[in-house]
Formats: structure tokens, sequence, C-alpha cells
């Protein structure tokens, strides 16, 4: 049998599989390990892993635990940081952009991020130590023309003695010296100032005593004789590493505040003014300290904590870090996440910051925290203690209205697929839509009824052929038909005056509120009956209000013995809220006096402030809360402490206009104020 010859080229066949080079996944974690800048203490753990790996079936589960925690090592930002920006301007720019009023709260982070602006800016100091001349004038002349202050020492002796006299931010220091050589004063400084960075010059980079020095606390080391340009780069790259530590330090800020006044969207307009990334984690509810500091390696399906994830997934390592709703943190048998939180908020602590699953000290320094709270009394105070608040009170009537034509109305509009040309708002139905149909101290029931006017307007659009061209005016009027009646009403301005029931002002978590007390009087057995769920303060103040009035009984006109074979009853409506706190003493006093001399309390005035035994009125806290909350009530006439005179003369105009504020020291003084004359 004969086959013909064919006369084109065969084509030539890739190699077999056995012929070709293989790199396995784990070659390629070695290569990513080599090219990987890491820090030297994680690159020695990794090899050790790496190692481990090696001599791993890749069958069995400890290869993939291995392996995942090898590349979650290689994923995070050990050495990458985001190049913020501290424009003072700027920032304001950006405050003044993304929110409306809260005047304080700008003034006050601007002043904080003014104080790291001046930081980031001061010239810096340099110290050399050398004793050889010609080496210290070298590198003294190269660095002052970086724009450093230079100061000189031939020794580790009077290396000190500079120190003692200047304010210095970096050491350069030769090893071999007379009288006290480089390694006698990096430990002298780890000891007194280990805040300042250490450089180390040796001819003997290759001996033990550089490696001891870097071991001791060195941040780095130059062989000798000096390059002037490595020099000039190391000085740069510890200094800037040193500045990140110090902008990363200080005060942990912590906006607390009612729900609504915007102290998560005043967290990201700070990233944006500094140019950082944004991380926001929400605390509310955990329970197990695992979330946030991992699972050690040991258990199945262990993970990193949410800070180690957070931060792996954002790629830099100081980013602008929200830990939301930090006061609603639970704790059980699993641990209390609130005391990792003491090492993760702590400047001094979270340097070293270990997370059980990495098992390797990361450096937090670098991020700027901010907490959210509704109510610091639930944090603990070692937690309190290492954070500044900064108080995000409620917002005023005008500021709603301003906040609602500028920002809210657009962006609900826009969601509704409405534009903006054809729908308006007047100022009479965004003020009806504010006193009618909500009653808070921040804005998300406003956002709330808004979007629901739009979404009907969107309807009815439909409904009438698409006729989004056709303008719409949205009045007073509209608002009722379109949100049907009026879910708020102003209590005090349109409730008559009564006998035994008085008005009074508190502060929640929610913000300020105004409360009825009401008491009764009836035939018993001499008891003080307390309802309304009332914490123990609140016990203690209606036995205070007692005591006063039968000791002073016969001065308001009450006989001596009326609380002699009679029960008083003292109850706060809304009993299924839990009630206490040191600000409704004169608001009791106010009720029983109605009560007992039988007048009518007018329901319009509106007290707040605590009492003693004598009559002395106290100062109380919230005061520009209860303000606004009586002004959403309709009340006329405030009765406030007179110790509180300076907090109510630095109050906004806005937020005291239309009220009239009576300030008292003496329960004597209220009498006048809160019942009907004639």
């Amino acid at each position: 049998m004969f086959f013909k010859r064919r006369s084109e080229p065969i084509e030539e066949r890739p190699p077999l599989p056995h012929q070709q080079s293989t790199r396995t996944p784990l070659d390629t974690l070695q290569d990513k390990v080599d090219q990987a800048q890491l820090p030297a203490h994680v690159a020695k753990m990794l090899v050790s892993e790496l190692e481990k790996l090696e001599k791993t079936d890749p069958a069995i589960a400890e290869y993939s635990v291995g392996f995942n925690y090898i590349e979650l090592v290689l994923a995070l930002p050990w050495n990458k940081s985001t190049l913020c920006k501290l424009d003072i301007a700027r920032a304001q720019t950006v405050l003044n952009t993304r929110h409306y009023g809260l005047k304080q709260v700008k003034e006050r982070i601007l002043e904080f991020l003014a104080a790291k602006t001046l930081c980031s800016k001061a010239q810096q100091t340099v110290l050399l130590v050398d004793d050889e001349e010609i080496a210290r004038t070298n590198m003294e002349h190269i660095l002052r023309k970086e724009g450093y202050i230079c100061h000189c020492a031939a020794n580790g002796a009077e290396a000190l003695d500079v120190m003692a006299r200047e304010e210095i931010d970096l050491v350069v220091t030769d090893l071999k010296m007379e009288q006290m050589d480089g390694i006698e004063l990096l430990q002298q400084i780890n000891r007194t100032n280990p805040e300042i960075p250490v450089i180390m010059v040796t001819g003997f980079a290759t001996v033990s005593s550089a490696v001891d020095a870097l071991k001791q606390g060195a941040a780095h080391y130059l062989g000798k004789p000096v390059n002037l340009d490595e020099l000039r780069k190391t000085v740069r790259e510890v200094l800037e590493k040193k500045l990140f530590v110090q902008m990363g330090k200080g005060p942990i800020l912590c906006f607390t505040g009612p729900p609504g006044t915007g102290k998560t969207s005043v967290g990201k307009a700070i990233a944006e003014a500094l140019q950082r990334k944004f991380v926001r984690v929400s605390l509310a509810g955990l329970r197990d300290e695992a979330e946030l500091r991992g699972h050690r390696r040991t258990y199945v399906g262990a993970l990193p904590g949410r800070i180690i994830n957070e931060l792996k997934r954002i790629e830099v390592n100081n980013p602008v870090f929200m830990l939301d709703e930090i006061d609603k943190i639970g704790q059980d048998f699993r641990g209390d996440p609130a005391s990792v939180l003491l090492e993760v908020l702590d400047p001094e602590q979270n340097v070293h910051f270990t997370d059980h699953y990495l098992e390797l000290p990361f450096d937090l320094s670098r991020i700027m925290f901010i907490a959210t709270a509704n109510d610091l009394s639930k944090l603990p105070g070692p937690l309190l203690d290492r954070m500044e608040c900064i108080e995000f009170s409620g917002y005023t009537e005008k500021e709603k209205l301003e906040i609602g034509r500028q920002y809210i109305v657009p962006r609900q509009l826009k969601v509704a697929g409405l534009p903006r040309s054809t729908v308006n708002f007047s100022d009479e139905a965004l003020v009806q839509v504010i006193s009618d149909y909500t009653r808070e101290s921040g804005l998300r029931n406003l956002e709330r009824q808004i979007a629901d006017i739009c979404r009907k307007i969107a309807m009815i659009s439909l409904q009438s052929g698409d006729k989004r061209d056709e303008h719409v005016l949205i009045d007073a009027a509209s608002v009722k038909k379109l949100l049907g009646p009026r879910t708020f009403y102003r209590d005090a301005a349109d409730a008559d005056p009564q006998v035994g029931i008085a008005t009074g002002m508190v502060w929640a978590d929610t913000g300020g509120e105004v409360i009825s007390v009401e008491a009764a009087i009836m035939k018993g057995s001499s008891t003080l009956l307390l309802t309304g769920s009332l914490g123990e303060v609140l016990r203690e103040s209606a036995q205070t209000v007692l005591s006063y009035l039968r000791s002073n009984a016969p001065h308001f006109g009450i006989e001596d013995d009326f609380f002699k074979d009679t029960d008083i009853h003292i109850h706060f409506p809304s009993g299924a809220i839990s009630k206490d706190g040191p600000s409704a003493g004169i608001t009791i006093f106010a009720a029983l006096l109605s009560l007992l001399t039988k007048r009518a309390a007018r329901r319009d005035v509106a007290l707040t402030g605590e009492m003693t035994l004598t009559g002395r009125i106290l100062p109380v806290s919230g005061i520009r809360e209860k303000i606004l909350a009586a002004k959403r009530a309709g009340v006329q006439i405030v009765l406030l402490p007179a110790a509180n005179r300076e907090v109510i003369e630095a109050l906004e105009r806005d937020v005291v206009e239309g009220l009239q504020l009576v300030l008292v020291s003496n329960v004597n003084e209220i009498v006048d104020y809160i019942f009907v004359q004639g």
C-alpha cells in the first residue's frame, strides 16, 4: 500500500503536558512574597508560612488555610498610604457646600484640622551627631538646602545637651564615637524621647553592631562614607512617616447628637476635605468581640476582624474610619467589644494592633478615627475618656427650611424622576410639612414626607398622560391634600390651663422633648405614688419636691397636714418609655403646687431644672435641644436655671426667636409665671 507524500509543511504541535514547565500556585505566591515590600517581621512570618506549605499536601484543609492567610497578608496596605493634603480653605468650602448650619460643629472640626495643618507645615529639626567634623559639615550642608533646621554634636554626651535645649524631630548619629557612642545614645533616646526616630550611620553595616542598632529601635541605618542623595531620601522618608503617625494621633473625635443631624455625612465631608478614603463600620448590635478582632486560625471558618477586612478592601492604611453607632454595642458571654475598641482608639496602643486571625501587629495610628453616638451615657468611662466629643444639636425651623429648599427637595425630585424646572415647593408648604407632619431634632422624617409628596406627584403625572412639562406648584393646601390630616399638634399652644398639670422639657438621645407632668390627690395612707417608667433620679426628685412643699406649706398657702390620710399620685405619660435624669424637679414642683393650691397652671409655660431641699434651682444640660423642642410644641414662655446664663447667651438668635426666656434661681420665682393670673 502506497501513501502520497504531503507537499505542505506540517504544523508544529504544542508540547505534551508532561513536557511543559509547570508552575504551581505556590510558586506564584512565592514570587508575590519576593516582590512585595513588606516590613521585616511580616516578611519573616510569610517565609515561615511558605516553608510549611511546601511540606503540606495540597489535598488537606490546612493547605488552603495557610494559602488564604498568605494572600490576606499580601493584600493588606502595610506601606501604602493616601497622600492627604490639609487645605483649611478647601475643607471649609467642602463643609459649607455639603451642610447648612452646624456652625459650632464646623468651627470645632476646622480647629482640629488647623492644628494638624500647622503640625505638617512646621519646619523640622535634625540633630547630626558625628565625631568627624567634615562628615557633620557635609550632612548639615545638604540637609539645610532641603529646608531642615540642623544642630550638630561631636558625640552622644553633647547630643543629649542639645536635646535638652532644643526640640528635635530626628537624630542622625554615627555608631562609633568617644565618651558616648551611637548605641548608648539610641538607648538613652528610647528611654527619654521614644517618639524621636534615630538614623544610624556606620562603616560596619555588615557586622552585628548595625543589626543590634536596628533591633534596639533605630529607624534606619546608612553606611560610611555617606551617600548624600541616600541621606536626603532617608531623612525625608523617616520624617514623613513620623508626621503620618503624629497626624493620626491626638483625640479621637466622637460626634454625639440626635438621629438625623448629619453626623455620618459630616464624617464623609471630612474625608473629602482631607482627600482621604472613607470607611464606615456600623457597630450597632455588635456582641462578639471576634467581629472586631477576628477569629484564631485554629477555628473552622476563621476570618479576620472587620477592621482588617476594611483596610484590605480600601487598600490604604490611612483612611478616615468611622465607627458608627458606638453606643449600641452589646455585651454577652462572647466577650466585650467595647474593650477591643480601647486598643483600637488608644493612640498609645493601636500602633501594634493585633488581629487574632492575622497574628501580626498592624499599625492603626495613621487612621483618623471618628465615632458617632446618640447617648454618651451608655459608653464605658475608659472608652469615653479616649475620645473628644462634639455635640450635634438639633436644627431650628429656619435651618430645616433652608436645608429642605436647597438639598432635600432637589434630591427627592431627582429620585422621583421629576424635572426641577417644573415642580416648585413654596416656603409655606415646607413650613407646614416641618411643623405639622414632623417633630424631630434631625431631618429624616422631613425627607420622608417630601419624598412621599414627590412620589404622589409622579403618580399623578403618569395618570394624567405623563405631562411632566406642566408647571406644578406645591403650596400649603397641596401639602394637606397629598399628606392627609396633620400628624402633630402644638399641644402646649392649644391646651387650656388645668389644675395639677405642668409642662416640662427633657432631653433624650433622640433630642429635646416636651412632656406633661400630672398630679392627683386622694384619700389614703400618706403614700407618694410615682408611675411612668421612672428612674431612680426622677423618684428622688419627686421625694425632694414633696418634702420641700411640706416644710414650706404655710408660705404657699397650703394646709400643714395636707399629706395626712391622703395619697399623692405623680404620673409621667408615655409609660412605655423609660425616663430618668436630673431636670424635671421644678416641673414636678409646679404640678404639685397647682394641685395643692387648686390654681390652674398655664400649658404654654415650660420648665426645666433640678431643685434642692432649700428651693435652689440647679443647672441642667441640653438647653438648646430643650428650647427647640419648646418652639416645636408652641410654648410661649420658657423658665430656665439662672446658672445656665452663659449657655443661653451663646445661643443663636433664631433658636430663641419667638420665645420669652426667664432665668430663675429659686422656686419662689416661678410662681408668678406658671399660674393663670386673675
